[in-house]
Parts: structure tokens; C-alpha cells; sequence
């Protein structure tokens, strides 16, 4: 019995690292970064929202005296963080782009220089 392994394939390697480069790409393009900042800000926007509501369990709505108030509670709050992102918010999805995208390009200029 002979100890033979198989021989790499150098196309499906490569085919592979093509793939990996074409998804980094994409996760690096200014819409993904954009995306990806817009959803972040929406989430901060909500936690602000649920602190608003307070310890006390009491929404900013009016008091949650069942379930099905909490979960419109908490869906209405959802709706709200989503649409005030994006819009704008408070201006963190565009500070994060900015500064994200520099980085990226910093990142592409650094790799070229090598």
C-alpha cells in the first residue's frame, strides 16, 4: 500500500482565493460600510428608546399593562430607531462611514505600497 497523497489543486486554490478577495470586496464597498453604519446607529438609537422607557417598566407611550402592549412597545420603538437612521439620526452612521472608509482606503493604499 503506498502513502500517495493527492496533489493540490492549484485551480480550485486559487478559484478559492479569488472568491475570498471578490467577499472581502463586497464587505469592504462604501454601501456595505454604509449599511453596516446605518444598522449600528439604529441600534444605539433603540437602546436610547428603551432607556427613555425607563426601570420601572413603564413605556413612553403610556403605562404596559400587557403583553401585547410591550410587544407593540418595543416594535414601535424598532420602527422609530430604523426610520430615524435612516434619515440621518444623530449623525453616527456618517461619522462611522467616514471613518471606516478611511481606514479602508489606508488599508488598499498600505498593501500597494508593498
Amino acid at each position: 500500500m503506498s502513502d500517495i497523497s493527492p496533489s493540490p489543486n492549484p485551480a480550485g486554490a486559487k478559484a478559492a482565493a479569488l472568491d475570498s478577495e471578490h467577499a472581502k470586496k463586497a464587505k469592504d464597498s462604501p454601501e456595505a460600510v454604509a449599511k453596516a453604519a446605518s444598522q449600528f446607529e439604529s441600534l444605539l438609537i433603540s437602546q436610547l428608546l428603551q432607556s427613555a422607557r425607563g426601570s420601572d417598566g413603564e413605556s413612553w407611550m403610556g403605562t404596559d399593562a400587557n403583553e401585547a402592549g410591550a410587544t407593540l412597545t418595543e416594535m414601535s420603538e424598532q420602527a422609530l430607531s430604523t426610520a430615524l437612521a435612516s434619515k440621518g439620526g444623530l449623525g453616527l452612521a456618517k461619522l462611522i462611514t467616514t471613518g471606516l472608509q478611511k481606514s479602508v482606503d489606508q488599508t488598499a493604499r498600505t498593501k500597494q505600497g508593498d
